[in-house]
């Protein structure tokens, strides 16, 4: 998969086959589309392309809503779309001034001359341009005039519930991380390096691996305890993740991500660690003794393991 970060570095395209969107998450109605651009491609003999925008359009039209967090940072995201089989990606600075570019100038300077667009897929309900002035109406008028063709996707339903990057936020931000899971069409999952802990979890049989997330507009699912994988050096394991405060040690306030693999006993300070979540088996709590706190914690496990 080629990537672009400008439209300058857009080589020529054979018939490029494109679509137009956020793709925060790649969920279930992402794959509609992409799946809609991979049939025409194996029809057609063209290319697929993906425009999409980094930073997420909201950070920058909505600066002081602090509170919008991502489903998936640019690197996941683009790695989701080349597991998905996209040939090339236009990652655009998205800007205030470009929001400000009129639909007619989107259509013209960006999907017509500088991609060369023959066939525009786009989601339900999709707009774009000054003030969302640009919709499937618009794209349609100007289409025999600059000779692509545009199709519409329908939303993509899960139990009659249109599936969007919104209520997967919010699922995961209430711990129904099986709703989330079942809309994604995967296991949610974040990433982020292990760093040094106490090392208070070794001394009641249970340590675990202390993972610090970088970026802080990714996503962390509601306060609790979750049967999770992790992929280590390419290998997988099966294990529980902790995210919370420790109430019972710790009394830092601070929030910790902290995954037990089950049967595991190497060093791996330093390595970067992928956790595919799979299900919330419990809320945080205060045990009165470590005691306590380990019983509770071989209960996790044989929650843990019933589910993975």
């Amino acid at each position: 998969m080629k990537i672009y970060n400008s439209i300058q570095q857009i080589p020529k395209i054979n018939n490029p086959i494109v679509t137009i969107g956020t793709f925060d998450g790649v969920h279930l109605g992402h794959q509609q589309i992409i799946n809609r651009l991979n049939k025409i491609k194996k029809e057609t003999g063209g290319e697929t392309f993906i425009f999409t925008f980094d930073p997420h359009p909201r950070q920058v039209l909505f600066p002081n809503q602090t509170d919008l967090k991502l489903l998936t940072l640019t690197s996941e995201k683009l790695n989701l779309l080349e597991q998905a089989g996209i040939d090339h990606v236009l990652v655009y600075p998205f800007t205030k001034e470009f929001s400000q570019q009129s639909a007619h100038s989107y259509i013209k300077d960006i999907l017509v001359d500088a991609i060369g667009v023959k066939q525009l897929i786009i989601g339900y309900d999709h707009h774009f341009g000054n003030n969302r002035e640009g919709n499937i109406g618009t794209l349609k008028k100007y289409a025999p005039e600059y000779n692509f063709s545009v199709e519409e996707i329908p939303a993509h339903e899960v139990d009659s519930i249109n599936v969007s990057s919104s209520k997967i936020r919010k699922a995961l931000e209430e711990g129904d991380i099986e709703t989330a899971n079942a809309f994604l069409g995967y296991n949610y999952f974040i990433s982020g390096k292990v760093v040094d802990g106490k090392k208070l979890g070794r001394t009641i049989g249970y340590p675990t691996a202390n993972i610090f997330i970088e970026n802080p507009a990714k996503l962390i699912p509601k306060i609790g305890v979750y049967a999770a994988s992790a992929t280590v050096n390419g290998a997988h394991y099966k294990g529980m993740m902790s995210i919370g405060y420790n109430p019972t040690t710790d009394t830092d306030n601070k929030i910790k991500v902290e995954l037990h693999i089950f049967n595991f006993d190497a060093n791996i300070y330093g390595c970067n660690l992928t956790l595919q979540i799979k299900a919330r088996l419990r809320n945080e709590e205060k045990f009165n003794s470590l005691d306590e706190l380990k019983k509770q914690l071989h209960a996790d496990k044989e929650h843990a393991l019933s589910v993975l």
